[in-house]
């Protein structure tokens, strides 16, 4: 989803907040990358705080639940080798 970067912040802001949604899974559906997923998240801070408030605590429960899937990727990826 290319065009207005308003517009894709805010829809990005709701698909996370509406899906709990990672950063790197947003980014995918967007078709877009993670950066400008960041970025957009900090166009949404300026446009729209109490979605960017939702939005944060939605990226703050992933970035600690992190570790819980850290490394599963990679082991799978080894473990046929």
């Amino acid at each position: 989803m290319k065009g207005d970067p308003e517009e894709r912040a805010i829809a990005v802001g709701r698909y996370i907040a509406g899906t709990g949604a990672t950063v790197r899974a947003a980014a995918v559906v967007f078709g877009v990358s993670k950066s400008t997923i960041w970025k957009d998240q900090a166009r949404l801070r300026r446009t729209s705080p109490g979605l960017w408030a939702e939005v944060q605590a939605v990226v703050q429960k992933n970035k600690a639940e992190r570790h819980l899937r850290g490394g599963e990727a990679t082991r799978l990826k080894y473990l046929y080798k």
